[in-house]
C-alpha cells in the first residue's frame, strides 16, 4: 500500500487520498473571430474569457505539482467530466443564458458529486440577479440606492426614485447593457431606455438612482476555518477573512466618462480610453473602515464563498451604497480588478490562484486540516 509523506510545515496541508490532484478548468472562452447568432445583444459574451486566462490559472495550478485540463462549459461538460474524471474543479464558467446562468455548473458539479473552487448554487444564482441582492442587502439594512424593476415598461415610477436615474439590465454583469445611454434625466429618456433594455436583453430593466460620486470595488477572501487549509495563513484576519486593498476605478477619463461600462471595461489597463484604476485607493480612514465592512457584510448576507468583490460607489452626500456583487470575479492578471487589487499588496498570482484552489478542496473534505497534520506529526 502507498504513503504519502507528510510536507513540511511550510508546504501546504497533505491531500487525504493524493498529494497531487487532476484539476479541470471550467470556463466559457470568448472568440471575437465567432460570428455572433442572431437576436443576441452587441455585449453578448463580454463576460466569457479569454483562452490566456485559462491558460495562466492552469500554469499557476500546476506550479505546485497538480495536473490540469481545461474543459468548455457547454453542453458537452457531463461527458466530458466523466470521460476526465477530475478531482476537482477550479470553475470560473458564466454560463449559457437563462437569470441564472451562473449557477448551471455549480448545480451540475453538484449533481455529480464533483468538488468545485468558489460559490455554490444559491449564491451564483442569486448574486446575478441585481435586483433580489439588492432587496436582501436592503432589508438587512445595507445601504443602497433608491430603485425599481421594470417588467414590461409602463409601470408606474416609484416616488422616492428622482432624476437623474441609471438603467441597466437586470440580470448581466460586466458593464453589458451599459453606456452613456443608461443615464436618463427625464421621463422621456426613461421610458425609451427602460424598453431598450427590455426588448434587447428579454429580461427586466433594474432602474436606480444615479450615484455621482467616486466608484470602489473591494475584494473579499476567505472564511471562518481557512487558516486549516491555507498556503498562507498569515493572510487572514482573527475572523478568516482578507480584506484586498480598495480598488478606486476613475471613468471619468474612460470612452464612456463617468460611467464604468462593458466598453471602458474592454480596454487593457493604461490603454487610452481606460479607466483609471488606482489601488489602493486614497480614502479616509474612516471611509475606508466602511467600504471593507460593506464588501464583507455583503459577501457574508448572500452567504458566498472563497472570494468575491463588491462594487460600491458614493452618493451626493458621499455615503457608500453597494451596486452589486461578482461572486465569480474575473482572474486575468495584471487587467482583472481582483488581480489589480492582489497586486497592491505583493500576492503573488499563483498563490492567489493556488489559495482559491485549496478553499475549495478544504470545504470538500480533500485536505487534512492544519492542526490534525501537526498532531499526527507528533505522534510519529
Amino acid at each position: 500500500m502507498n504513503t504519502v509523506k507528510e510536507p513540511d510545515n511550510d508546504q501546504p496541508p497533505s491531500r487525504r487520498m493524493k498529494r497531487f490532484w487532476k484539476v479541470a478548468v471550467l470556463a466559457n472562452i470568448k472568440d471575437e473571430r465567432q460570428p455572433k447568432p442572431e437576436g443576441v445583444p452587441p455585449d453578448a459574451f463580454a463576460d466569457f474569457d479569454h483562452i490566456e486566462t485559462i491558460n495562466h490559472i492552469r500554469s499557476a495550478i500546476e506550479t505546485d505539482g497538480h495536473e490540469s485540463i481545461f474543459l468548455m462549459a457547454d453542453d458537452t461538460l457531463p461527458f466530458t467530466l466523466r470521460e476526465n474524471k477530475p478531482d476537482i474543479c477550479f470553475n470560473i464558467a458564466e454560463g449559457l443564458g437563462g437569470d441564472a446562468r451562473e449557477a448551471q455548473i455549480p448545480a451540475l458539479l453538484e449533481m455529480m458529486q464533483i468538488p468545485y473552487t468558489g460559490s455554490r448554487v444559491l449564491t451564483n444564482a442569486i448574486s446575478l440577479d441585481k435586483t433580489l441582492t439588492k432587496r436582501i442587502w436592503r432589508d438587512r439594512r445595507l445601504p443602497v440606492a433608491p430603485f425599481q424593476e421594470f417588467y414590461i415598461g409602463d409601470e408606474a415610477l416609484r416616488p422616492e426614485l428622482k432624476f437623474p436615474l441609471f438603467v441597466k439590465p437586470a440580470r448581466e454583469g460586466t458593464g453589458m447593457g451599459v453606456d452613456l445611454n443608461a443615464i436618463v434625466k427625464t421621463e422621456k429618456e426613461l421610458r425609451e431606455r427602460v424598453c431598450w433594455v427590455i426588448n434587447t436583453y428579454q429580461q427586466p430593466a433594474l432602474v436606480e438612482t444615479f450615484l455621482p460620486g467616486r466608484e470602489f470595488t473591494v475584494g473579499i477572501m476567505g472564511r471562518a476555518d481557512i487558516k486549516l487549509y491555507s498556503r498562507h495563513p498569515e493572510w487572514y484576519e482573527k475572523d478568516g477573512f482578507h480584506r484586498f486593498p480598495i480598488l478606486e476605478l476613475d471613468s471619468s477619463r474612460s470612452v464612456t466618462p463617468g460611467v464604468y461600462s462593458n466598453a471602458s471595461k474592454s480596454k487593457a489597463v493604461g490603454e487610452d480610453g481606460a479607466p483609471g484604476y488606482f489601488c489602493p485607493a486614497e480614502v479616509e480612514p474612516e471611509l475606508g473602515k466602511k467600504l471593507h465592512y460593506l464588501a464583507w457584510r455583503a459577501h457574508v448576507l448572500l452567504g458566498a464563498l472563497d472570494i468575491s468583490r463588491t462594487d460600491i460607489r458614493l452618493d451626493a452626500e458621499g455615503n457608500p451604497r453597494l451596486i452589486e456583487i461578482n461572486t465569480l470575479p474575473g482572474l486575468t492578471p495584471d487587467y482583472s480588478d481582483l488581480c489589480l487589487q492582489a497586486k497592491a499588496e505583493d500576492i503573488g498570482y499563483n498563490d492567489l490562484i493556488l489559495d482559491i484552489l485549496y478553499m475549495g478542496a478544504g470545504r470538500w473534505g480533500m485536505l487534512e486540516p492544519r492542526e490534525v497534520q501537526v498532531e499526527t506529526a507528533k505522534k510519529r
